[in-house]
């Protein structure tokens, strides 16, 4: 296992990007899909990623971790990165779709949805439209629905123009590269490498994304999820609410919560404290499934622990 601890964002990035190929799938066109194999019969894990991020932006730290013991697959949604072309309209059921067609094609019959944010109720709509697929769900700085306060109303409308911003940054620069990185404040900052998966979403897609996420909902029919799920919880969010993500996990009969101590952008930002509460959330659900158990702290590598 890598050695996280003192690295950056980009220098991390570098070294933890999974491998992955084109995958055709029948219907759909080409997408790119991550792959890692991790051992013989283990459970399938499909990462999904936020709002504007990328796989490999979302999950780079967390993806070689969970490989130790799962199997892991991942590919970007719709309009974002390598994925699907999103089409005239963004649609988070044709992202869950999506998700079991790539598992046909990939040959995986059951597999267990991971959504961040956004990927959360994509997630919860893989449940939901495809029951016989999903065998346990763990979701992570998302909800049951979006958008319901001001502070989250206004981080809505602001993505796009960082998405934007990123690709003007670039220009400005010339050869369409951003610089190194870009200070956000509180010692955070986009590396030259997140600047460049982010200018892979366009404005429009997000807007769409984001106009969507706002109409979703899923009060009338979590409460009937029936396989083992677990929620990460980001106690520091203040685009969505860790009161929010409670009351999805309190929703969900037998829901475990996984706390972490940080803000939204925790997968990467707070990547120490995100990836061991992942671990920790997708053993939960495993252990549960018939014939399987699961040690979280098996799969933590070095410097993983400190905060």
């Amino acid at each position: 296992m890598f050695e996280v601890f003192g690295l950056s964002v980009s220098k991390l990035a570098s070294v933890s990007r999974p491998p992955g190929r084109i995958v055709e799938v029948p219907g759909r066109g080409d997408t790119f899909v991550y792959e890692m194999e991790g051992p013989p019969g283990a459970p399938v894990l499909f990462l999904i990623h936020g709002l504007v991020a990328t796989t490999q932006l979302n999950w780079f730290p967390a993806f070689p971790v969970l490989a130790d013991r799962y199997r892991v697959v991942a590919t970007d949604l719709r309009g974002h990165g390598r994925g699907f072309p999103a089409g005239n309209r963004f649609r988070l059921s044709d992202c869950a779709d999506d998700i079991a067609a790539i598992a046909d094609t990939l040959g995986i019959d059951r597999f267990i949805p991971v959504g961040y944010s956004l990927g959360g109720p994509v997630a919860q709509l893989t449940w939901h439209r495809h029951r016989d697929r999903v065998e346990g769900l763990v979701l992570a700085a998302t909800s049951r629905n979006f958008g319901g306060t001001l502070r989250e109303r206004t981080w809505y409308r602001i993505v796009p123009g960082i998405v934007a911003g990123t690709r003007v940054v670039g220009r400005v620069r010339g050869g369409g590269r951003p610089p190194e990185e870009i200070e956000l404040g509180d010692d955070a900052f986009l590396s030259r490498w997140a600047m460049e998966e982010l200018r892979r979403v366009s404005p429009t897609v997000a807007l769409q994304a984001m106009s969507t996420l706002g109409r979703f909902s899923s009060h009338e029919w979590i409460d009937d999820v029936d396989v083992p799920t677990a929620v990460v919880v980001t106690t520091k969010d203040h685009f969505i609410s860790p009161t929010r993500q409670i009351k999805l996990a309190n929703a969900i009969p037998g829901a475990t919560i996984h706390p972490v101590q940080a803000g939204h952008a925790a997968c990467v930002l707070a990547y120490r404290r995100f990836v061991p509460a992942l671990v920790e959330a997708c053993a939960a659900v495993t252990s549960k499934l018939p014939g399987r158990s699961s040690n979280a702290r098996e799969t933590l590598g070095p410097g993983q622990e400190e905060a």
